[in-house]
């Protein structure tokens, strides 16, 4: 069943007191194939939550595929992602919403945010006591940046996320002069996504 066209059309952040038939209309499915499915609108929501930031997820992959320094692949993905809070900014908000529950998620971004942390752990590139504690701390820090966002629309998204990774990858050990090149570096063409998340 598919569940991203749940996301949009306007969708408020996090709203699921919609009706069934508003759902199912968006989802292009019958009412009866709703409740073939799923128990409450909740776990719809929960679902087409994840089914969206997997596919971001992956796209994020594909672009960081070919970086060799898990550090550079680490900060990549963080800086792409906290650019996502103003190029989609009705996922956005439902990630906020949700970002805790999808934290601990097998799907998504946690998932692989944990899996770049670990690896430059492994790598020699992060000095990490505890992965679980390090990926809190990345998951609450791009929360963190999407709501002072949206609470702050003349904020530039791009430095301000910049400057949040700068944070963390001194807090994984890296040296300043080094946090700083690595957030300094290219980031792929996001416009080649512009419209196919939401």
């Amino acid at each position: 069943m598919p569940v991203r066209g749940v996301l949009r059309a306007g969708r408020p952040a996090g709203r699921t007191d919609v009706a069934v038939l508003e759902i199912t209309e968006l989802a292009d499915v019958g009412v009866g194939t709703f409740y073939n499915h799923f128990e409450t609108k909740e776990d719809l929501f929960r679902l087409a939550v994840e089914d969206a930031l997997e596919w971001f997820g992956g796209f994020v992959d594909r672009l960081t595929a070919d970086i060799e320094d898990p550090a550079v692949a680490f900060a990549q993905s963080f800086r792409m992602t906290g650019r996502l809070h103003r190029r989609y900014p009705q996922l956005s908000r439902v990630l906020l919403n949700h970002g805790l529950e999808v934290a601990h998620s097998d799907r998504g971004l946690a998932p692989r945010a944990l899996r770049d942390i670990r690896t430059a752990a492994a790598a020699g590139r992060f000095e990490v006591e505890d992965l679980d504690l390090a990926l809190a701390m990345t998951v609450s820090a791009q929360l963190a940046l999407g709501s002072l966002l949206h609470a702050q629309p003349e904020r530039d998204d791009a430095s301000s996320a910049d400057l949040v990774v700068r944070g963390l990858l001194r807090r994984f050990g890296l040296p300043a002069d080094e946090a700083a090149r690595i957030c300094s570096l290219n980031l792929p063409d996001l416009d080649l996504v512009d419209g196919a998340v939401m």
